[in-house]
């Protein structure tokens, strides 16, 4: 079932929540879970790993540069809120819903 997820547009960004699966054997993005966005990564939590790794696949999934995707909050939880310049949220939505 999937949630409601929010994704907010300021400045030319989406801004939504995620909620992140370390030490996954497949890296991915989604379902949505409750009303986060479920980011899968290889990477441990440890040492700013996972947080790299979860950069790199939502900038692949978006199609934008790794250095557009910002972690807003939740450097050291499971639970973050992050910021995809270039994408509209009307795109990030339609992305999410084609998952």
């Amino acid at each position: 079932m999937m949630g409601a997820i929010r994704v907010n547009e300021k400045d030319g960004a989406a801004t939504l929540d995620i909620v992140v699966q370390p030490r996954c054997p497949r890296e991915g993005v989604g379902p949505v879970v409750g009303d986060r966005l479920k980011v899968s990564v290889n990477a441990p939590p440890v040492e700013g790993k996972a947080n790299e790794a979860v950069q790199r696949v939502l900038a692949e999934t978006f199609g934008v540069p790794r250095s557009a995707v910002t972690i807003l909050r939740g450097e050291t939880g499971k639970r973050k809120t992050v910021r995809i310049a270039g994408v509209t949220a009307a795109v990030a939505m339609q992305l999410i819903a084609g998952m």
